[in-house]
This record gives C-alpha cells, structure tokens and sequence, in this order.
C-alpha cells in the first residue's frame, strides 16, 4: 500500500471531488506520486498513479515535468509541503515546477511565519511559476502577501475539504455501537509531541471526578520519522502520565492509520473533538475540518485555523499548555447539553459546506478560470527590461570593504576577516566600480576607488608580479601569485586607463599596467592568458598601439592551443573544460575588435558555440560544475556551478554581440545573467534581496549561502554588463530600447 499519509487522503478525495464536478471519468486524471526512498517497488500504489519520483532524485522530477507536458490534461495541481521533495527544504520541486507547460496551481499546506531564507525564496518561487496558489484560510493569505511580497491576486482562498457525510446530526450518533453508554473525546492524527496530548491527559482527573464514564480517544500512528529516531517513547510517556493521574481507564489509543470510512465511525460517535496543538504557527488542520464537518463540539486551542473555524460559536478555544481551562471548558459542555448542542449544530452547518461535493466545484471553477487565463496569455517573447531587476547598489559592497580593500570571504551576509583579502577579488572590485561610475555616475563607487588601486599597489612584486593573498593584519601569505590572479589584476589596469575619471588615476595605472609586463613571458595558463590579453586589449583599445606584440603573442598561445586540441566534436582549448571558460572565446572576440585578424573571430565564435551547447539546458544557463568539470567524451559536472562562470559567459555574449552584431547574443546574455535569480537548474535565486550580496555557488541540495566577495562581485559586474548591453542595443536600433523588437532574437 501507499504511504499512510493525510495529504495523500486529501489528494485523493480531492481528485474524486474535482472528477465528479467536472463530470469525468477517473481515465481523464491521474497522480504522481513522491516516493520517499530509491525503491519504486517498495509501495503497491493504485492504478491511478501514473508516474513516481524518487524524492532524492533530480532527475525524476525533470522527467516529470515531460511526462505531465506530454500527457492529455489541461491543468496540473501540486501538493506542497516543505518534507515531501527532496533537497534543501525542498528545492527539487523548482525545477519541476519552472519546465510545466500546463496550467499549475499549488496548494500549500503550510505557510510559516517565519520561514528560513531558502523556504521564503522556494514560496516565491512556487508563486511564480504558478497559475494560482490555494491555501485554506484567510491567515495564510495575510502572511504570503505580507511576508513572501506574493501578489493577493495569486492567492485563492479554498477550505480543506471534508467527507459528503450522508445523515444528519442526530442520525449520525443514534445507535452507534462504538464505546455504548460512553462519553467519548477524540483526537487523531499522526502522534509527535507538537500535538500537546499531555494537556488533554492533565486536564482529565478534574472531568473524570465528575463523568466517571468519559472515554478519551487518540488514534493514530506514530510520525515515521520520530519513530525511526525515538521509536514510541511519546505513546509510552502520554500512557506513563495517564496511570501517574489515575485516569488510564478513560484513556484508549488506537495505533493505526484508520481508513477514512472507519475514522468517519469514530468521528460520529465523539461529542467532543480535541485538537491541543502547542504552538499557533499552524496555518492548516485536516483533522480539525473532519471533526467540524463532522459536527462535534470542538475544543481546541487558539492555533490559526482554529481561530477562523471556530468563530462565532462553532466551537471553544482555550489557552496553549493550560489543562486547567481545558478541564473547565469539558465540564461545561458536559454539564450543559443544550450549548454542546449548540455548538454542534453550528460546526454541522458550517461543515456543509466544507464538503468535498461543494470544494470540487469550487476547484471546477479555478481550473476552468486558469485554463481560459493560460490560453489568452499573449505569446510569451524575449525581453530585456531592465526596469525589472533588482535595483543596483553597492551597500554590500562597501560592507565588505575597509581601508585595506574587500574581504575575500562572508559568512552568510558577514564579513569574515579572518580569511584576509585576495588580488582577484580586489581587481575585480576596481573593474566593477569603474562600471558603476562610468554608466550610473555613482560617486560612491569614486571613493571605494583608490582603496581597490591602493591595493594592488600593494601586492605587486619588483619583477611586476602580483601576490594573490593578504592577511587581515596586511601581510602577505604568498610570494608570488597564480597566472589567473596576474591577469585578472592586468585586465583592471587596463580597463583603468581606458576609463579612468582623472588623470591622477590614469598615470598611477600606467605605471603599474607598464611595470607588470615584464612577466608576461612567465605566464604558462591558458587563463592567464586569456585574462592578460583582455586587459590589453582594453588598453590598447584607447590609446596607442606600445602592447600590440605582446597581445598578438597572447593570442598565439590560445589559437595554438585551440588547434591542437580540436576535433571533430571537440571543439575547444584544452582536453577538458574546467573553470571561467567563457573567458576564453571572449579574450579572443576582445583581441579582434582591437586587432582585427579573422582567426580570433572565427576561433572565438567557434568555441563560443560549442561552449553554448554543454551549457545552455532546459531553457538556462548551466555552467561546468567544479565537481566533475567536463572532460572530453565524459559527461559534463553539473554542480558545484560558481558565479565566476556567469559573470564570464554575460561578459563574453557582450563581446560576441560587439563583434557580429547579432541580437541572439543579447538573448543569451540575458538569459545567463538570470542564472543569478533564479534561472538555474534549481530554479533558486542566488541574489540575496535581503543583503543585496549573492550566494557563494549552486549546490546539488541547494544554496551555498556565504556571500563572499568573488561571487557578489560576479554579479555586480554582470548586472552592468546587461545594462551596457542595453544602451548599445539602442544604437543599432534608435527606435526602442525594447529587445524584443529586434529581429533574430
């Protein structure tokens, strides 16, 4: 059999519910389950279900996603819980959610007040990729528009459903068999000590003194994963408590997951129905609803949904771990029959219409409403709006700067000092302020400035070297640098004296941009290279031509290495792509706009290409992960995927659009500058909208949420590449700055 589960019950009354509202047979729908280990044998599911995803599994739910978009149904409904789907909180059901083509509405089960980063971010996610999020109560719509900023116009209000009951009160109770010339209290439910059980069993001595003939109730199973960890030492406790009290007679526990028929037995012979929840954060009870529609007199306490569905005299509430109030408010429905009447009454009407007959139709109307929505939407083209994007600052940038230059490392959102700094990480903070003056007329970004040219001022070495690292006390922990960190510092330089604000900068980069060259002819690392050929090409770019032997020979080392390397499905510089590729087509594009020989545009256009077919999947941009790179005839590493790896790809379409002036370039530009938010194989935004940094890289769970500077750097610098990119579109066509108005995209 299947999971014994209460959502899996709700989904399955809800399918029953939506069929005969919409007058279906059972051929017309089916589900896809959630299997919680590797074995797909390991549950005898019904024949309804269609497909089955390994919840740790990534890539069952992209096939998923296939076989529901290739399947005959016009809507898709998704259960959500945060423990169902695998990875961080859940992040797997993303990418199933971002490839569906069909109409989709969510319904939450749980909405936190407090949700973590990533379970904040997974809702918003879910927010977006769906047609409609349903919750069941007016609380959840109040914490999703306040909390997860998610439009009110997204949000559906539909109660949990509960059995079409067949008799009427009086007729439900007469003659039940069940604890005969008893008193009967209930509650069911998965067993674990949120439920606060002790409070009900503290509270009995005071009532049983009074009704000696009071049965209490509690059905259910043990929650799986607390009893894998802790076996039933809640169920022995409650029992321990119950003999210690003297009431162990009156208290019965059935440890079974009860068939809805047989609870339904249960629920009509109970008076009073008891949900003792310790905590208020509980936004949706399935077992609550039953007992409503049910009509039994409810006590409860005040958790959200108990609030709201025990207005107005549908039931009693009382306070969280107070058995006292709880003996009293027993007693007083017990002693006065004609308010538990009352109160009974009043859940059966309300309960009526909580009927899964009346909620199917309500769930007929938001599918039919959605399909109508979906079919009238206007052709989803390409866009780059700007307007769109979070908007550009540099406050977290200036959090991880001092006096000395940016930290290399964050922890989370902190500046973590004790990894001191790094020359890649300042250079690239000289690059990007440089950006943020030149096209924002930030004056912020003047005075961070000459700290990030002070510092590399510092680490360059007498034979024009640069030391990579620095402690937080300033002192250095290297002697000489890496081939990478030479030529990412000779690229700032360069783009300094391109796009200097004043001469006083100018001159002080000439000196060191001019004193660095003499290690040129030490460089061994195609990196090195290519890093080192684009900071002279950005000087040679705008001034006089003292670097052009020196670039050409660069480039010679790329080309040669290209040549060698190439075949007939290998189109590329090495034997293996590894780490920041996308700069090597690009060094090579940046070279022919200055140079203008044809081999560094056919090579860069060529390698470009076949960079972009291990790397755009599934609509996004996916990088070679560090775990595993990609070797040839291998399969391709798909995670650890760094922010380096977008910035170069946004920086290296940017030079590709430069060159041939072809708009697809700007289209592939953007979407991997979307990889940032959200765009990914996880479909999880790594900008962090909180802190304004961005997180250190995707893994195969989930985020790495550090924010070192590398990363947030990365971002920064590829947030004004797009912008770049828009202004210069507007050059090549006046008219408008809208790129889906551009031919070839």
């Amino acid at each position: 059999m299947p999971r014994s589960c209460g959502l899996a019950t709700f989904n399955s009354n809800l399918k029953s519910a939506i069929e005969k509202n919409l007058n279906i047979n059972t051929d017309s729908s089916y589900v896809v389950a959630v299997n919680d280990s590797e074995n797909l044998g390991q549950y005898a599911y019904p024949k309804e279900v269609k497909f089955i995803i390994r919840q740790q599994n990534q890539k069952d739910y992209l096939r998923a996603a296939n076989f529901i978009n290739n399947s005959l149904i016009d809507a898709c409904i998704i259960q959500h819980e945060f423990g169902i789907y695998g990875g961080d909180s859940g992040m797997y059901v993303l990418p199933l959610l971002s490839r569906l083509k069909k109409p989709l509405i969510i319904i939450l089960h749980t909405v936190l007040k407090e949700p973590t980063y990533i379970q904040k971010l997974i809702i918003q996610q879910i927010a977006k990729k769906s047609s409609r999020i349903v919750v069941m109560a007016q609380k959840a719509i109040e914490i999703l528009s306040t909390i997860y900023d998610i439009p009110l116009e997204k949000i559906a209000l539909i109660p949990h459903g509960v059995p079409d009951y067949e008799d009427s009160i009086e007729s439900m109770l007469k003659g039940n068999q069940l604890y005969q010339s008893k008193r009967v209290l209930l509650t069911f439910g998965l067993l674990s000590r949120n439920k606060g059980l002790e409070t009900v069993i503290k509270a009995l001595p005071a009532v049983v003194k009074k009704h000696p003939d009071l049965n209490y109730t509690i059905i259910g199973s043990t929650h799986p994963t607390i009893k894998k960890n802790s076996g039933e030492e809640y169920r022995d406790a409650l029992k321990l408590l119950a003999k210690e009290l003297g009431v162990a007679k009156n208290v019965n526990f059935i440890d079974r997951f009860l068939p809805e028929e047989e609870l339904m037995d249960y629920l009509r012979a109970a008076e009073i129905y008891i949900t003792p929840y310790l905590n208020e954060a509980q936004i949706t009870s399935g077992t609550l609803s039953y007992a409503v529609g049910a009509g039994a007199a409810v006590v409860s306490t005040p958790y959200w949904h108990a609030q709201e569905i025990l207005a107005n005299h549908r039931g009693v509430l009382f306070d969280f771990n107070n058995h006292d109030q709880l003996s009293a408010a027993l007693m007083d429905l017990l002693d006065h029959p004609e308010k538990l009447k009352t109160i009974r009454d009043n859940a059966f009407e309300y309960g009526l219409n909580l009927r899964y007959s009346q909620i199917g139709g309500r769930y007929k109307a938001l599918i039919k409403k959605i399909i109508t929505e979906k079919q009238n939407a206007p052709i989803d083209e390409f866009t780059l709006d700007v307007a769109l994007l979070p908007n550009f600052t540099l406050d977290y940038i200036k959090r991880l700067t001092d006096d000395t230059g940016i930290v290399q490392h964050a922890r989370f959102g902190i500046p973590n000092l004790k990894e001191g700094y790094c020359m890649d990480d300042n250079a690239r903070a000289l690059i990007l302020v440089l950006m943020s003056y030149n096209q924002l007329k930030n004056k912020e970004a003047l005075d961070l400035l000459p700290i990030y040219l002070s510092f590399i001022q510092y680490m360059q070495c007498k034979d024009g070297d640069f030391r990579n690292f620095l402690s937080f006390k300033r002192e250095y922990l290297d002697e000489n640098g890496t081939d990478d960190s030479y030529g990412r510092t000779l690229w700032s330089l360069g783009f300094l004296i391109a796009n200097s604000p004043n001469h006083s900068y100018k001159e002080f980069a000439r000196e060191l941009f001019f004193n660095s060259l003499q290690h040129l002819t030490y460089l061994t690392h195609l990196r090195g290279y290519a890093n080192s050929i684009i900071g002279l090409a950005e000087y040679l770019d705008n001034t006089d031509q003292a670097v052009e032997v020196e670039l050409k020979q660069l480039c010679d080392h790329l080309i040669n290495a290209y040549t060698i390397n190439k075949h007939d499905n290998w189109h590329w510089f090495e034997g293996k792509m590894t780490y920041d590729n996308a700069i090597l087509p690009m060094a090579l594009l940046k070279a022919y706009k200055v140079i203008g020989k044809e081999a560094y545009k056919t090579v860069g256009l060529e390698s470009l290409d076949f960079l972009d077919q291990a790397t755009h999947v599934d609509g996004c941009y996916e990088p070679v992960g560090n775990n595993g790179w990609y070797f040839k005839n291998g399969e391709k590493g798909v995670f650890d995927q760094q922010a380096i790896e977008i910035m170069a790809a946004v920086m290296m379409y940017y030079e590709a659009f430069e060159v041939t002036h072809e708009n697809i370039y700007i289209k592939k530009m953007y979407n991997s500058f979307l990889w940032f938010l959200g765009e990914n194989k996880l479909r999880i935004p790594l900008y962090d909208h909180e802190t304004k940094g961005c997180c250190d890289g995707l893994t195969e769970i989930g985020l790495n949420r550090n924010q070192g500077a590398e990363s947030t750097l990365a971002y920064y610098i590829s947030y004004l590449t797009v912008l770049k990119a828009q202004e210069k579109v507007s050059i090549f066509n006046p008219i408008t700055k809208d790129i889906s108005k551009l031919n070839n995209v």
